[in-house]
């Protein structure tokens, strides 16, 4: 039996695309992530902010599709998570994927982040995909990490 593990989770649409995700859509995917209580502010961003971002924490002058920010001086696990909504649908574009399974993906994603889970070597990324893969599964979503043509 698993335990339910509370989210507290503030959405900024800071983003004019169409066809974004709602806020119970966001919640239902990060919560199906959840091995731990969390907080998360997660923001939606145009591709202007998103660079910025990116330049100014990770040092990489272009719009990415997630960032993630934890902040392990908090008591509680907390963290901002900021998609970049242009790049997530010409990802999805790209990709073949539809809008909401790639919304769904990364905002899993970013909340696996946020519990320590990251991709940084094969037995990570492959530990980080598996999981991620498990739980869209669960929700209904095709594996993303499946090549569709």
């Amino acid at each position: 039996m698993s335990v339910a593990r509370k989210l507290s989770l503030a959405v900024q649409y800071a983003a004019s695309a169409k066809n974004l995700p709602t806020r119970p859509q966001f919640r239902r995917w990060i919560k199906a992530a959840l091995e731990r209580d969390v907080q998360i502010a997660l923001r939606i961003v145009d591709e202007t902010e998103g660079r910025a971002l990116n330049k100014n924490f990770r040092g990489k002058d272009y719009a990415t599709n997630v960032l993630t920010f934890v902040y392990d001086d908090a008591e509680a696990l907390s963290g901002d998570v900021v998609i970049c909504a242009p790049v997530v649908e010409r990802e999805a574009r790209e990709q073949h994927k539809e809008l909401p399974a790639h919304y769904a993906h990364l905002a899993i994603h970013a909340a696996l982040h946020l519990q320590g889970y990251d991709h940084d070597n094969e037995a990570d990324a492959a530990v980080m995909e598996a999981r991620e893969t498990a739980i869209l599964l669960k929700l209904r979503y095709a594996d993303p990490y499946q090549v569709v043509t």
